[in-house]
């Protein structure tokens, strides 16, 4: 408690404000997104609708291996990030156990606020529970290919859709796109994580930088998911 009740006390009104355009920023942004993709559009909107028409397409298909290979190569990308996020948690860990000696390494650095060991602690903390929510993410999205890839596995044979109709075909293609969707949202959300621990990082400088690179990173994301070259060729392609 008491060290709490210093933490409140050292932390400048500055500081508290760069938390909370922090918090506030990335919150408000990833609810606004989900809205914006509903109205506006966005890539990950217009890249359902591509995984939704491959999983139509693989109602077609007599031999399906090229469809679980592709579900395997995405899987890897947030396997991948899970693993270096676990590296960089037990780094900031690490970190946090020496303070001290890490405080004063911080301070020889150019530009870098000059601050208690206490507040360096919760700078570090920030890090690690941004790398924490990011690692819980994109293993959520690892298991999720999963569940796409066993779908693609047990889908009926391309004889039996025929049979069925395109009623069949279209009701596996909303499921299967939708699972391959959700593991994809997933992925983006602790890519989402690691763009604002670059912001986070800005606050070892100043609490102005931390603002600033907070409303940077919002402006990148923004350019990038409703603004970018990509999503107009995929808008293009399927015709939005």
């Amino acid at each position: 408690m008491d060290s709490l009740r210093t933490l409140f006390t050292s932390l400048p009104a500055t500081d508290w404000g760069a938390l909370l355009l922090f918090f506030g920023g990335w919150i408000g942004y990833a609810t606004l997104a989900k809205r914006w993709s509903v109205s506006k559009g966005s890539l990950l909107v217009a890249t359902n609708r591509e995984r939704r028409r491959w999983m139509l397409q693989v109602t077609y298909r007599e031999v399906r291996v090229i469809d679980g290979v592709v579900v395997q190569n995405l899987s890897t990308s947030p396997s991948f990030f899970a693993s270096t996020t676990i590296l960089i948690i037990g780094g900031l860990l690490a970190a946090m156990g020496a303070s001290e000696k890490a405080t004063e390494l911080v301070r020889e650095l150019p530009f870098a606020a000059r601050t208690s060991a206490l507040v360096f602690d919760l700078k570090l903390a920030l890090l690690a529970a941004i790398f924490v929510y990011a690692f819980f993410r994109f293993t959520w999205s690892m298991r999720q290919y999963t569940f796409g890839a066993l779908l693609v596995a047990a889908a009926p044979d391309f004889e039996r859709f025929a049979e069925q109709g395109d009623a069949a075909r279209e009701a596996f293609a909303d499921r299967a796109g939708r699972l391959m969707g959700m593991a994809a949202e997933t992925f983006n959300d602790g890519l989402r994580a690691y763009y604002f621990a670059f912001a986070a990082v800005s606050w070892f400088f100043s609490p102005w930088a931390f603002m600033a690179g907070t409303l940077a990173v919002i402006s990148i994301l923004y350019s990038r998911e409703f603004r970018s070259d990509v999503l107009a060729v995929l808008k293009d392609e399927s015709g939005g």
